[in-house]
This record gives structure tokens, C-alpha cells and sequence, in this order.
């Protein structure tokens, strides 16, 4: 995939068991992210091992590195096209467990697919309280995703089949609920579909003829059409900030054979060019960067949205890793971060949150304790006005200014100059508690004589030709083939890839 279209982000959330593999699943697979003969072998193995219905969703399962070898990429990177975009899926998944996971991923999205499912009482679980829907919608608004599509899943499963009255139902009372978090409904395509069937998901479905298409309304342009892909083509790229310094929040990072160290991330802000000298914080390592990687290809430059993988030099797997962030070491570089202001909403708390309370955040790729020092005052959870200095704690529903120390160096920033590095998520008791964003950064400067700089080349060491990787390539991330590309046969011994667990 090369540079001619745009390049947009979407995580696809929504209660388990809503659908939201096998629609992700449908869309890869027509759309081109998978061959033909990859897909026909999934089928023969989920026929095979009694899962024939989940074919779709079996494709993303098989493509996830974590599938046979336990390796885990928390969040699965699947990419198709689009007439106008090349689409990244952020596959987010509805257990529980895994809002931590959806949370890191929401944050590099630039629109939220919403599916919810359609059947008797699948919808009613989802949207409960005890459902996920809701607090997924939450999240992804709060943490900075304000660009939304419903998919309502399962037509094919109401009752009586592709009950119009069904959809029209499902789409007021995710109306309602959408608009109390934040969204404009008007702005929000609600698309009838079956991710296992294809009804509406590349082209208008014969079974559901009452339906006359989903238009949006907004300020800066209307769209209008039938399918869950013209909603995608209806997203509007979001302005890059590649005029701000560089900021690369790590997924996570890989030692290949015959390569070195490849972190991958996203890039957030600015640029990343090959011959960087690049700063990671907060562990203060500074290198030169050899080559930049993204959808199989070498790149010059990545901007701000691209997936990318970049070989260092001369950086051990064991100095840098995920949570930590890359940035231009000449231009406004990442810093330690001794403390920081947030103004945080409480959402779910059973009891009373009060000054030394240590979570856990969620912020960027970052997942580190920190503690709540000092509850400066409570505010207004909409107008943002101050309702009381120096609370002596907080409750499920109160929104607040709090001064937070981090538990273990961490690299944050404010959400004014970065939003993605400035907006988090607080977890407790297995469940998102609270979310905030950033009001201003204490950075802790470096101790004199502790920046590991790591430039240079070792002469003993001459970068050999093969690479040597004891995986396959479907277990790495899709920035790593590139390098796999640079591989003739692999030797028998010697060095083997190590993908770190996390």
C-alpha cells in the first residue's frame, strides 16, 4: 500500500459477543487484506475444528500474533482499502478484560465503528449497565474519538428476520445514549447489517429494502449512503499535526536477526525520517534511527496516523519498551514526567476515592500506578466550573482537579500540545473507575551523566545480509515483514527472533 490515499484509523467496539470480529473479520477479507487462498485455508480449519460459522472471525483469530505460541500484541493491527482510504482496524475485544486493551487502541483512532447486535435480548444485555456498549461509547468519546458509525449487527437473527421495527427501535435508544455521552446523532451514520450474511456491508442488501440509507449532518459537509463501507468513505480525515515535534508512543518491541531492535508504534505528532537521531523517554536513550518501515515498504518520512516499524541503532530490546516514547532528540524531546495536574470524571467507583489512592492509568501505550497526591477541587463535570476547593474525596459521578504522581517513570504529556499522550483512563478492580485528560506536566529533568546515548556502529558487527527468524510471519506485527523482506534462507543456529511477552 503506498501513499496515494489517505491513511485513517477505526477501532470497532462493542459488548462481547456483538459480532465485532466476524464484521471486522467480512471487511478484511472482501476488501483485500487477506488472499484468497489464506482465507479458503481458514475456512477448511475452522470447518474443521467445528467453527464453521465463525469463519470470519476465525481469520482475525488465526492473523493474531497471540494464536498458537502465546506471543501477545494486545491490540491486533489489520488493514484493508477503502475507495477513498486505507483503513487500519484497531480489533478491540468486548470482554471485560480487555477495556485496557481497547482504551490504549481507542487512543489512536479516528473513528469509532460501533457495533451492537440485534437479536432478542442481545441488544438489551449489550446496552445494559452491566453491558459493555455503554461504556465503550464513553470511553472512545472521552478519550478523543469524535467521529462515530453504528453498525446495528444481526439483522439476520431479529425476529420476525430484518425487522425494520427492530432497527428503528435499537437506533433511538442508542440515539439517546450516545447523545447524553457527548455525540450528535445527526453526525452519526446507523448502518442495518449482517457481518456473517453481508447484508449492507459492501453493497446494499435485498432483504432489507425498507431501508433507505443513513445520512449525516454536520457543519463542514453531508454524506449520505446504504453500506457500513460508504459509511467508512464518509469518515473525514483528521488534520495531522506534522508541524508539532515528534511523538511515538511504543506498541512494542522486537529483535530480529540480521536487523536489531525494531520498536513499533504509531506516530502521534511530527515526523520520523530515517537518520533521526531520536530521544525515548522516560529511560533516556538517545539513537540514531537506520530505517523506517510501514505496510511492507521502506519510507523516507511517517507522519502523524502511520502504523510504522523503525530500526535502531545499537539499542538492546532490554534498554527500550512498550509505554515508552520516542521523540526528535533536537526538537522538544520527551521527558520524564515527575508529576502531573489531570481533571478526572469518575465513572465507576464503588466507594470513595480520596487523596493516596494509586491505580492504575492507562494513558497512550503506557499502563503504570500512579497516585492521586492531591484532590485540588471539584468542578463541574460539563461547564468545567470549580464547585469546592480541597474535596476530602470523590465519588462515582464527580469530575475533579487532581495532582497525580506516577508510581514509576513515565512519559506524559499535557492534552493541549499533545492530545493522544494527554488523555487516560484510570483502572481498578479489573474495571475503567475513571477517565481524564491532562492539564499540565511537571517534566523531571535528567541527572547530569545519565543520558545513554547509543550512536555509532560497532565495527565487529557488520549488519549481515540474512535474516534468521524462528517465527512465522504471521505471528509479527504487520510493520515487522518488511524486514522479514530483507531475508535470504535463514541459517540453523545462531540468532533467533525474541518478541518480548507483555
Amino acid at each position: 500500500m503506498g501513499k496515494e490515499k489517505l491513511h485513517i484509523n477505526i477501532v470497532v467496539i462493542g459488548h462481547v459477543d456483538s459480532g465485532k470480529s466476524t464484521t471486522t473479520g467480512h471487511l478484511i477479507y472482501k476488501c483485500g487484506g487477506i488472499d484468497k487462498r489464506t482465507i479458503e485455508k481458514f475456512e477448511k480449519e475452522a470447518a474443521e475444528m467445528g467453527k464453521g460459522s465463525f469463519k470470519y472471525a476465525w481469520v482475525l483469530d488465526k492473523l493474531k500474533a497471540e494464536r498458537e505460541r502465546g506471543i501477545t500484541i494486545d491490540i491486533s493491527l489489520w488493514k484493508f482499502e477503502t475507495s477513498k482510504y486505507y483503513v487500519t482496524i484497531i480489533d478491540a475485544p468486548g470482554h471485560r478484560d480487555f477495556i485496557k486493551n481497547m482504551i490504549t487502541g481507542t487512543s489512536q483512532a479516528d473513528c469509532a465503528v460501533l457495533i451492537v447486535a440485534a437479536g432478542v435480548g442481545e441488544f438489551e444485555a449489550g446496552i445494559s449497565k452491566n453491558g459493555q456498549t455503554r461504556e465503550h461509547a464513553l470511553l472512545a468519546y472521552t478519550l478523543g474519538v469524535k467521529q462515530l458509525i453504528v453498525g446495528i449487527n444481526k439483522m439476520d437473527s431479529t425476529e420476525p428476520n430484518y425487522s425494520q421495527k427492530r432497527y428503528e427501535e435499537i437506533v433511538k435508544e442508542v440515539s439517546t445514549y450516545i447523545k447524553k455521552i457527548g455525540y450528535n446523532p445527526d453526525t452519526v451514520a446507523f448502518v442495518p447489517i449482517s457481518g456473517w450474511n453481508g447484508d449492507n456491508m459492501l453493497e446494499p442488501s435485498p432483504n432489507m429494502t425498507w431501508f433507505k440509507g443513513w445520512k449525516i449532518n454536520r457543519k463542514d459537509g453531508n454524506a449520505s449512503g446504504t453500506t457500513l463501507l460508504e459509511a467508512l468513505d464518509a469518515i473525514q480525515p483528521p488534520t495531522r499535526p506534522t508541524d508539532k515535534p515528534l511523538r511515538l508512543p511504543l506498541q512494542d518491541v522486537y529483535k530480529i536477526g540480521g536487523i536489531g531492535t525494531v520498536p513499533v508504534g504509531r506516530v502521534e505528532t511530527g515526523l520520523l525520517k530515517s537518520g533521526m537521531v531520536v530521544t525515548f523517554a522516560p529511560v533516556n536513550v538517545t539513537t540514531e534511527v537506520k530505517s523506517v518501515e510501514m505496510h511492507h515498504e521502506a519510507l523516507t518520512e511517517a507522519l502523524p496516523g502511520d502504523n510504522v516499524g523503525f530500526n535502531v541503532k545499537n539499542v538492546s530490546v532490554k534498554d527500550i519498551r512498550r509505554g515508552n516514547v520516542a521523540g526528535d532528540s533536537r526538537n522538544d524531546p520527551p521527558q520524564e514526567a515527575a508529576s502531573f495536574t489531570s481533571q478526572v470524571i469518575i465513572l465507576n467507583h464503588p466507594g470513595q476515592i480520596s487523596a493516596g489512592y494509586a491505580p492504575v492509568l492507562d494513558c497512550h501505550t503506557a499502563h503504570i500506578a500512579c497516585k492521586f497526591a492531591e484532590l485540588k477541587e471539584k468542578i463541574d463535570r460539563r461547564s468545567g466550573k470549580k464547585l469546592e476547593d480541597n474535596p476530602k474525596f470523590l465519588k462515582s459521578g464527580d469530575a475533579a482537579i487532581v495532582d497525580m504522581v506516577p508510581g514509576k517513570p513515565m512519559c506524559v504529556e499535557s492534552f493541549s500540545e499533545y492530545p493522544p499522550l494527554g488523555r487516560f483512563a484510570v483502572r481498578d478492580m479489573r474495571q475503567t473507575v475513571a477517565v481524564g485528560v491532562i492539564k499540565g506536566v511537571e517534566k523531571k529533568a535528567p541527572t547530569k551523566g545519565q543520558m545513554n546515548v547509543v550512536l555509532g556502529c560497532c565495527p565487529r558487527q557488520p549488519r549481515p545480509t540474512t535474516l534468521q527468524c524462528s517465527a512465522p510471519l504471521s505471528h509479527h506485527h504487520p510493520c515487522l515483514v518488511y524486514y522479514h523482506n530483507a531475508s535470504q534462507k535463514p541459517k540453523k543456529e545462531k540468532t533467533k527472533t525474541s518478541i518480548p511477552h507483555r
